[in-house]
């Protein structure tokens, strides 16, 4: 199921009060905090400080682009199947310059986000393998504090710290440069939906391995 996303209707899903973490004293990045970077502000947030998160040789000949939702069922089929051959075929052989940018559908992809990154780059796509095979067990897993538990034990499965884990979910300022620049990502390449993905420039949406390898190796032609 394609998951359709608006600005205005990303925050307003994402704006809807505040969740305290359970057994903690600080507060979670809230819906109302994230939700105070409208559409209409994002464009003047300094999103420098975000990491692209990417795999590949900087200068391979064709650069791939996936928006990708954490809480989206079909992202996480296309990772565990498609993405792994990708990488294997283009990626790994220095073909393909791969970027992977998150979208927020909601408040728990973006959870899941900061989670992913809390570790930097280097571990980012091993902490993403890891939340899109468990995505059924913690994106089901009830409410808000069922939910960051799961996400938490993610987290620690992939050797970070309690420490770690809670000063990342409770970076708030990180979280609405996080929700600007997805945004400003949205915007600039007219995505609608995820996965969707930007090759050299031309916007594709989610398709078969087979069908990605025709579209790649034209690319490669070129």
């Amino acid at each position: 199921m394609a998951r359709v996303l608006a600005l205005a209707a990303a925050l307003a899903a994402i704006a809807v009060g505040a969740f305290v973490l359970a057994g903690r004293q600080g507060p979670l990045p809230s819906d109302a905090l994230i939700g105070a970077a409208n559409a209409q502000d994002a464009a003047e947030v300094d999103t420098s400080s975000v990491t692209e998160m990417t795999l590949g040789d900087e200068n391979a000949p064709v650069t791939m682009i996936e928006y990708t939702s954490f809480t989206c069922p079909h992202c996480a089929t296309y990772h565990n199947t498609t993405f792994k051959q990708i990488k294997e075929s283009y990626i790994d052989t220095g073909k393909v310059h791969y970027i992977l940018r998150e979208v927020y559908f909601d408040r728990y992809g973006l959870w899941a986000s900061m989670i992913a990154r809390c570790a930097g780059p280097e571990r980012f796509y091993g902490i993403i393998d890891l939340i899109y095979e468990k995505q059924e067990e913690w994106s089901r897993a009830g409410g808000p504090n069922e939910i960051v538990a799961e996400l938490r034990k993610i987290g620690r499965l992939a050797g970070l710290e309690a420490e770690q884990i809670e000063a990342c979910l409770q970076d708030g300022e990180k979280a609405q440069t996080l929700v600007a620049w997805y945004q400003q990502n949205a915007e600039e390449h007219e995505i609608t939906s995820t996965p969707s993905f930007i090759i050299d420039g031309e916007k594709v949406s989610n398709q078969s391995y087979a069908e990605f390898k025709e579209l790649l190796d034209a690319k490669l032609d070129q």
